[in-house]
């Protein structure tokens, strides 16, 4: 008998003054069995930091064609792509294919570490990728926010992003390692 995902709700309050974006946004999260609570809360996260009206999580981990989150035209073309992980390059130049721009997120610390060093003479051939590290410790600090139903805020300025609930916060400042030029 396969596993069915478990689901979250989240109500996402953002304040995005480095875009002069604000909304709220409802979010109905869905955890893939193989997929842990860190790696979801940085899905919410991410989401923040890219937040847009037609921004959407897709089905993910158990979909080898998708991203973790895209925004797409109103006419079903893929603006923004956007990864979380370790992806193996096929992926990515598929992606930098599909999409108008794409986003790396990259989390998890050292084997991210080891990822980049890896890769990081290959993605100049990417010119509409970007690679940004999330800070370790943060992302770990995201887990404590998690439940099944959700209020966060997102406040971002300057480049540092605070996400919390009415009992905690966390302030990280994601690090760009590579900007192609998407134009």
């Amino acid at each position: 008998m396969a596993l069915k995902a478990t689901i979250y709700k989240a109500e996402l309050m953002i304040s995005d003054m480095d875009r002069d974006y604000y909304a709220t946004h409802t979010l109905t999260i869905a955890q893939h069995p193989s997929e842990t609570i860190l790696r979801m809360m940085t899905r919410i996260a991410v989401f923040a930091l890219n937040a847009h009206e037609r921004l959407e999580f897709t089905r993910g981990i158990s979909t080898e064609d998708e991203p973790d989150l895209w925004q797409r035209t109103y006419s079903d073309e893929t603006e923004l792509w956007i990864e979380l992980g370790q992806p193996d390059e096929k992926r990515l130049r598929k992606a930098c294919g599909k999409a108008q721009a794409v986003k790396l997120y990259g989390y998890q610390g050292n084997a991210f570490d080891v990822w980049w060093k890896q890769h990081e003479n290959k993605v100049h051939a990417y010119p509409k990728l970007s690679v940004i590290k999330l800070d370790d410790d943060a992302c770990t600090q995201l887990e404590a926010l998690c439940s099944r139903t959700m209020r966060l805020q997102a406040t971002i300025q300057d480049g540092t992003m605070w996400l919390g609930n009415d009992e905690q916060s966390i302030e990280f400042t994601p690090e760009t390692l590579f900007s192609g030029d998407p134009s």
